[in-house]
């Protein structure tokens, strides 16, 4: 197969090497998530399912700027709704009525929520839940499962050791810059492992403001694992948070603590709430945020109208057009195509996650080799117009015709794949192997 010329992009990363320090904004888009010198990094257009190059290839998109875009890029009602406000003032000096307007809407979808809060990203409605769990407990101290941002509070983990291995919690970053400080004061623990989170209760006790973790990633939950983790977080006197960043919409517009019928404290939410406009919002019960209205939590832009009217949008399309439905019907044909394909060859390879979220899963009785098929994978998939990794986010505008774009794509790619196994890998990489910034302490 025969790359695209992806000679622009190149030319700017070389550029952005000089002059912005990581290169990139968010380490997912760096170019060494992908095959470097084969994926694109700079597009200039997206619309739907699909993005446009800085070198005018143009790609089927399963990455949608990783889970934040849920209708689709450019999306006419949510754009719409943008260019409406946007002529009516993006930020007023006195407050929105759209506040209100979007706090209700929230509170009306999601279990957790009788108050909201506005951010405008992921990080910092962790860190915004975490400071009033904090405020709100007189506590100090946060055990964590899973990935909660780039803050100080999170990151100062990486001074400790994460319980599985010995490793860093967070593989392969550095606490660099992070106060020496705040050692011991984010904890993590191991998902699903309930004795290990019983442990550091008995260690660390009346000193735990909140147990904090994303209820689940790809799979389900064993059952009764969250409702043991709720009751020894009351028991302990501490308030539970989900970091529904990632995990929440696709499933549910209410996130996945109503598919999964467990209600925490409070929940971060970011991402997919605007189809990729910037917005966030921490919700919770009245009990564990109304302390808030005491602590200096503020910024101009957490309520600027364009997030509002965004996240607005995207939830009233999300509701009137049945998406719980919609993502699982779809998830499960991408599923079918793709899983017959894998069955037929003769890669050790299948397609796992729930449907709104599945996940490509390479194995080999040679660890090592995994993440070099992972690699040629990206490497064959993009060289096939589809730019994606391991995992796919589908969006409210991908078509039929795109999982059959798909699953022919692979199976091309595993063919590529078999002959590497059977020969040498050498003979086929033409990038290098993937770097994966961090590792998840949940599946």
């Amino acid at each position: 197969m025969k790359k695209h010329n992806i000679k622009n992009s190149l030319n700017l990363y070389k550029k952005a090497e000089k002059i912005i320090p990581g290169k990139t904004q968010l380490i997912s888009r760096r170019s060494s998530q992908f095959a470097h010198g084969i994926n694109p990094i700079y597009a200039k257009e997206s619309k739907g399912g699909y993005f446009v190059d800085v070198d005018d290839n143009r790609y089927l998109d399963w990455m949608n700027a990783v889970s934040a875009i849920i209708l689709g890029h450019s999306h006419d009602h949510v754009d719409n709704a943008v260019k409406e406000q946007i002529d009516k003032g993006s930020i007023h000096t006195i407050n929105s009525a759209l506040e209100i307007e979007l706090a209700e809407l929230l509170i009306n979808e999601i279990p957790s929520a009788e108050m909201v809060r506005y951010t405008k990203g992921g990080g910092d409605s962790c860190t915004l839940a975490v400071r009033i769990a904090r405020g709100t407990t007189g506590r100090d101290k946060i055990l964590f499962s899973g990935y909660h941002g780039w803050h100080d509070w999170y990151q100062s983990a990486n001074y400790l050791v994460n319980p599985e291995d010995g490793e860093f919690p967070f593989a392969g970053i550095e606490p660099i810059g992070v106060p020496k400080v705040l050692k011991g004061t984010a904890i993590p623990f191991i998902y699903e492992d309930i004795d290990n989170l019983k442990e550091l209760i008995e260690i660390h006790g009346d000193e735990v403001a909140a147990i904090m973790l994303e209820p689940m990633r790809s799979e389900f939950p064993k059952e009764g694992y969250l409702e043991e983790v709720k009751k020894l977080a009351h028991d302990n006197g501490s308030l539970l948070i989900f970091d529904e960043v990632s995990c929440g919409w696709r499933m549910s517009v209410g996130g996945a603590q109503k598919k999964i019928g467990v209600t925490p404290d409070m929940s971060a939410f970011a991402k997919a709430m605007s189809n990729g406009y910037p917005m966030g919002a921490v919700v919770g019960s009245v009990e564990a945020m109304e302390q808030a209205d005491r602590m200096f939590v503020s910024s101009s832009y957490w309520s600027d109208n364009i997030g509002l009217s965004a996240s607005k949008a995207t939830i009233e399309y999300l509701v009137e057009n049945n998406s719980e439905k919609w993502f699982e019907d779809y998830g499960i044909e991408l599923k079918k195509d793709i899983a017959k394909v894998m069955d037929d060859s003769d890669v050790d390879v299948n397609i796992s996650g729930i449907p709104s979220n599945p996940i490509v899963q390479f194995n080999s009785e040679n660890e090592s080799e995994v993440p070099l098929m992972k690699t040629l994978f990206v490497q064959e998939m993009a060289k096939q117009g589809i730019h994606m990794s391991t995992v796919f986010h589908p969006t409210m505008s991908h078509t039929l015709n795109d999982i059959k774009i798909t699953s022919e794509a692979i199976e091309k790619s595993l063919i590529v794949i078999s002959k590497a196994i059977n020969s040498s890998f050498e003979d086929y990489l033409e990038a290098p192997i993937l770097n994966e910034p961090f590792r998840r302490l949940v599946k």
